[in-house]
């Protein structure tokens, strides 16, 4: 959580044991799980889950295209939106579910 917010462990820590954090902290963490500072839902859960496969996908899209542009294989637009599409399942439904939360 600690990650995927940009909000400290320790800070974390202090929130999840009740204690004094700023209201920025706690915004930080509410956007997170895709809710308003109040609590109440902004986007639903299944959205949250396809926006974080595909943040995701394009990470790994671009750690592909990085490294096939060293061997001068890059890819086209077309290869790479199909990398992220194949990705973006994969964190959805296949292989990679478990670890979409993953930092």
């Amino acid at each position: 959580m600690a990650k995927l917010s940009g909000v400290g462990v320790r800070t974390i820590n202090r929130l999840l044991k009740n204690e004094d954090v700023k209201l920025s902290t706690i915004e930080a963490v509410t956007n997170l799980l895709g809710l308003d500072f109040a609590g109440n839902e902004q986007i639903s859960l299944k959205e949250l889950e396809k926006q974080r496969a595909k943040e995701k996908a394009l990470y790994l899209a671009s750690i592909v295209q990085g490294t096939s542009a060293l061997e001068m294989q890059g890819l086209e637009d077309d290869g790479i939106k199909k990398i992220v599409s194949m990705y973006e399942n994969e964190f959805l439904y296949g292989n990679y579910k478990d670890t979409l939360w993953v930092a």
